[in-house]
């Protein structure tokens, strides 16, 4: 079968489409012929060696397809099931091995490209939305990149919940496509200073929470954002590490929050994983979530979607089709 591999760390020019062996279940998998792979954030991590795998290393943390070989004692999923996953690395290929108790499956109404476009970014929404910081009515808060994957989807989820939502942008055309997500107010950082436009929109009082998944670039203003006791989400590290924190900016910003959320966390037990993935994959079956999927590249052009993701010239959601 056909994968995109890395052997050593680098640019898009890593990525190499090759031959790999093709996968049989150990014990408590599922083989998956993937239909769609999502492309993330954290599989750039992955691909400079910011995060670590050893190598050779099959990049994709998310995937979509049917069940084609399961374990023996396997219950969780039957072959012919359709079904999506995330947290396992392996899905930039024809095929993949997942442990069975990561695998969801997909709602009637639900094709496995929304699966692969929803699994990753809608379950890191939902639980920023509803667990990191559970948004209320009254809420005001900040998301930064709000056209991006998981920006969209938060500003959809944020509104559901009657948070007052702020968006920061890098265009008009992204701002168009977060104010339709449910953005009640964007902000074009090439062109505004967002933390002064935070605090002209809230009338100098900040936001109860910040969503920032850029990191290096947006941390001093975001900090500077927040409302006293608010919480600084830093989800991502899209722009670089932050670097060195001292804690005393906490106290002297309003005695802020700041945490480190990661989806793998969030969904350790089988339990959190169907219900979160079981509320947002409803949700894109009953019309309440809307996805961005119109980026789509072959699998053999991976490193053409690296490019453009990093490029910053995608909205929604990038998939690669095997």
């Amino acid at each position: 079968m056909k994968a995109v591999r890395i052997h050593t760390p680098g640019g898009p020019e890593a990525l190499r489409h090759e031959d790999a062996p093709e996968p049989t279940p150990k014990p408590g998998e599922a083989v998956v012929k993937i239909d769609a792979a999502g492309l993330n954030y954290v599989d750039v991590y992955f691909r400079t060696g910011l995060y670590k795998a050893d190598l050779p290393a099959t990049l994709g943390m998310e995937g979509a397809g049917t069940v084609v070989a399961v374990a023996p004692g396997v219950k969780d999923v039957k072959v012919g099931d359709k079904v999506a996953y995330t947290g396992v690395r392996g899905a930039y290929a024809e095929q993949a091995a997942v442990p069975a108790d990561r695998l969801v499956k997909l709602p009637k109404g639900v094709s496995t490209k929304q699966g692969a476009a929803a699994m990753l970014q809608g379950t890191t929404a939902h639980y920023l939305a509803c667990s990191t910081y559970n948004l209320r009515k009254g809420d005001t808060v900040l998301v930064h990149a709000a056209a991006g994957g998981v920006g969209l989807l938060l500003c959809q989820i944020a509104k559901m919940r009657g948070a007052r939502v702020i968006g920061t942008v890098s265009t008009d055309e992204k701002a168009k496509l977060a104010r339709d997500a449910g953005a009640d107010e964007t902000i074009n950082y090439t062109r505004q200073d967002f933390e002064a436009e935070v605090k002209r929109i809230t009338g100098g009082k900040g936001v109860q929470v910040v969503y920032d998944g850029v990191g290096k670039t947006t941390w001093d203003k975001s900090v500077a954002s927040l409302a006293p006791r608010g919480l600084m989400a830093l989800y991502g590290q899209s722009s670089g590490p932050i670097g060195q924190i001292d804690p005393q900016v906490l106290n002297t910003k309003g005695s802020l929050y700041l945490t480190r959320p990661s989806l793998n966390h969030y969904i350790a037990t089988r339990e959190d994983l169907q219900w979160r993935a079981g509320e947002v994959l409803g949700w894109v079956r009953d019309g309440k979530l809307r996805l961005r999927t119109e980026f789509e590249y072959p699998l053999k052009d991976a490193a053409e979607a690296h490019r453009a993701l990093e490029g910053r010239k995608t909205t929604g959601k990038v998939l690669l089709i095997p």
